[in-house]
């Protein structure tokens, strides 16, 4: 990924780092920025839950859970 300077007409190669050494932890940042946006993960989505833990037969949790 580049950052594009268009008053100086330049492109520099941006460092590739992870959500972890930026800080950003997926519940507190991922799960609320797709919660908040759900179209940035490229289709229509209504959020209807978060944090669904309803299974009957699992302990498993759903962070997200959307309809398309």
């Amino acid at each position: 990924m580049y950052l594009i300077d268009k008053g100086n007409n330049r492109i520099s190669k941006l460092k590739k780092m992870t959500f972890s050494e930026l800080k950003f932890r997926e519940r507190d940042h991922l799960q609320e920025w797709i919660a908040n946006n759900p179209g940035s993960l490229g289709e229509e989505l209504l959020i209807i839950q978060k944090e669904f833990s309803g299974f009957s037969e699992t302990k498993e949790r759903l962070d997200l859970l959307a309809l398309d």
